[in-house]
């Protein structure tokens, strides 16, 4: 059953019990891959290691993400900055323990390509923020596999 999480706002960013930080560098400009981020939310699932399905609400203004295993979230996009910033908030999940998450991907340009740095910025009890630090490493792999996966998805366009 999908519960409300604590509506946070950017600035959450910095002052969220959990922040796990991951960057890359992809071939691709900024350009393109924030086009990959904001304008094909539905896309997600071609790249991003876990999303089964995602698909944007409220014209553009909020996104439906279903993961693999059966967690789902709406969102609200918080910023949308061409080029450079992109983040959203979960409203609702069927996720355990959660009580406020935050994703930003900070994109700058770096010889030729982008770096991309993705910042997942999250609140809980103990138990689920231990765990959480226990995941970084898979989340981190992920990522990075995820990055790769877009880079490929962005050199075929």
């Amino acid at each position: 059953m999908a519960r409300r999480l604590r509506p946070v706002e950017l600035d959450f960013v910095e002052s969220a019990q959990l922040r796990l930080v991951f960057a890359a560098e992809v071939a691709a400009p900024p350009k393109a891959v924030y086009a990959a981020l904001a304008d094909d939310v539905a896309g997600w699932s071609c790249w991003f290691t876990g999303v089964a399905r995602s698909a944007p609400t409220h014209g553009g203004r909020g996104r439906e993400v279903r993961l693999t295993g059966g967690t789902r979230f709406t969102e609200t996009v918080l910023a949308a900055e061409p080029d450079e910033h992109y983040a959203y908030r979960v409203d609702t999940t069927n996720a355990p323990g959660l009580r406020a998450l935050l994703e930003d991907w900070r994109l700058t340009p770096a010889g030729g390509g982008t770096r991309l740095r993705w910042t997942f910025a999250a609140d809980g009890p103990a138990p689920f923020r231990f765990a959480m630090t226990l995941a970084r490493p898979g989340l981190g792999r992920a990522f990075r596999e995820s990055a790769r996966a877009l880079d490929r998805r962005l050199a075929k366009a």
